[in-house]
C-alpha cells in the first residue's frame, strides 16, 4: 500500500508539472520549441521550417496540431506551448480583450484569401433570391465575410460601422434577401461538401483541409493586398517575444526557402507577407 501511495503521489506530481503551465514557457530547455498550429497550412509550413530551424539554430521544433480555435490561446496563456500559429490579428485581438490573456504577437507571417463556395451557383450573377449563406460563428470573421460580399456588390454595410466590427445587423442593403446561418469554422468545409446552403464562406485553412483551393474553386474570393488586416500571426506569452528561439522561428518562417515552398505548394491560396 505504501508503495502504491508513493507511486500515485509521483504520478500526481508529474501531471501537475506537465499539465499546469502557470505562465511558464512550455519548453524549458534552449533546444526545444513547442508550437501549436492548425493542420493546413500552418503545421505544414512549420514542418517545412523544422529541418531548417534544426540545421541553422540547432532547435528542435515540436508541433502540436489542434483543430479547435478556442483552446489555442488558453493553452498558450497557461504555458502549455511556447507559441501558436493559427490565427489572424482580429481574432487574436478579440481573444485577448475577452479573456485577458497575457499573450502578444511576435510577427505576421501570411494571408489566406477567404472564399465563398457553392455546389450549385456557377456565376455571381446567378445567386438566387433568399439564398442561404453559411458562415463562421466566430464574430471575428463576420466583418471580413460581409466586407467581401460588399466588395462583390451583393450587399451594403452601414457606413457608420467599422467594417472589421460589422455584423449581419449592420447590413443596410440586401437586395437578394440573403439569410445567414452560423456554424463552427472547422465544420464549414464539411458543410459545403455535404451540399448544405447556397453559399458557404470558408476560412482559407479549412478550405485547404477540405480539398479546396480558394484561387481556383471559390465563387467569390477575398482581395489580397498589403492593407488586409487578416494577417496570420505567431503569438507568444508576454515577455517572450524576444526569446532567441522565437526570433529564430520567425527568421526561418520569413526565409526565402519557406516563401518558395508556400508559393509552390499553395499557388496563391496562401500568401507570405514581409
Amino acid at each position: 500500500m505504501k508503495k502504491l501511495l508513493l507511486s500515485l503521489c509521483a504520478l500526481f506530481l508529474a501531471v501537475s508539472l506537465t499539465g499546469c503551465g502557470g505562465g511558464d514557457s512550455a519548453s524549458r530547455d534552449d533546444k526545444t520549441l513547442t508550437v501549436s498550429a492548425t493542420l493546413d497550412p500552418h503545421s505544414k509550413i512549420l514542418e517545412e521550417a523544422k529541418p531548417i530551424l534544426k540545421e541553422r539554430y540547432d532547435i528542435d521544433l515540436n508541433i502540436k496540431v489542434l483543430d479547435d480555435y478556442y483552446i489555442f490561446n488558453k493553452a498558450l496563456d497557461e504555458g502549455e506551448v511556447d507559441a501558436n500559429y493559427f490565427q489572424h490579428r482580429p481574432f487574436f485581438e478579440g481573444e485577448v480583450a475577452e479573456h485577458g490573456y497575457k499573450i502578444v504577437e511576435a510577427a505576421g507571417i501570411h494571408l489566406e484569401p477567404f472564399g465563398f463556395y457553392s455546389k450549385t451557383i456557377k456565376d455571381i450573377q446567378d445567386i438566387p433570391d433568399n439564398a442561404e449563406v453559411i458562415i463562421s460563428n466566430s464574430v471575428a470573421d463576420h466583418g471580413r465575410i460581409l466586407g467581401i460580399l460588399e466588395d462583390a456588390g451583393i450587399i451594403e454595410i452601414n457606413d457608420n460601422v467599422e467594417r472589421l466590427e460589422a455584423t449581419t445587423k449592420d447590413i443596410t442593403s440586401n437586395p437578394k434577401n440573403l439569410t445567414f446561418t452560423e456554424v463552427k469554422p472547422e465544420l464549414l468545409a464539411t458543410t459545403f461538401n455535404n451540399g448544405e446552403g447556397d453559399l458557404v464562406a470558408i476560412n482559407g485553412n479549412y478550405a485547404l483541409q477540405g480539398g479546396l483551393n480558394p484561387t481556383e474553386d471559390a465563387l467569390i474570393i477575398e482581395q489580397v493586398n498589403e492593407d488586409n488586416p487578416y494577417i496570420n500571426i505567431v503569438a507568444v506569452q508576454e515577455g517572450h517575444e524576444n526569446d532567441e528561439k522565437i526570433k529564430a522561428l520567425i527568421e526561418v518562417l520569413k526565409s526565402d526557402e519557406i516563401k518558395e515552398f508556400v508559393d509552390k505548394e499553395y499557388k496563391g491560396a496562401v500568401v507570405m507577407v514581409d
